[in-house]
């Protein structure tokens, strides 16, 4: 059977995060006002054969700690999606 997968990869909380800083910061400038504690992150979408949902996402967490994500400062959220 094939699966879609998402792999969101974000941030750790306490760490630094420079991208979300910068977009931050610019969003006054262009009328987002009220808008705060923005973090930028990554999405991953793809396809994965195997047996069973639950298998889809083991292959799918095997991917992101090995491979999508920093385990040390990133945290990664596997789940399967509608096509």
């Amino acid at each position: 059977m094939n699966y879609a997968v998402r792999v969101d990869v974000t941030l750790r909380s306490g760490i630094a995060d420079p991208a979300g800083a910068t977009i931050e910061r610019s969003l006054g400038a262009l009328g987002f006002d009220g808008v705060h504690r923005m973090r930028a992150g990554k999405l991953f979408l793809f396809e994965v054969d195997a047996p069973s949902p639950d298998a889809a996402l083991e292959v799918a967490r095997g991917l992101a700690e090995r491979l999508l994500s920093n385990p040390v400062i990133e945290d990664a959220t596997c789940s399967l999606v509608d096509r």
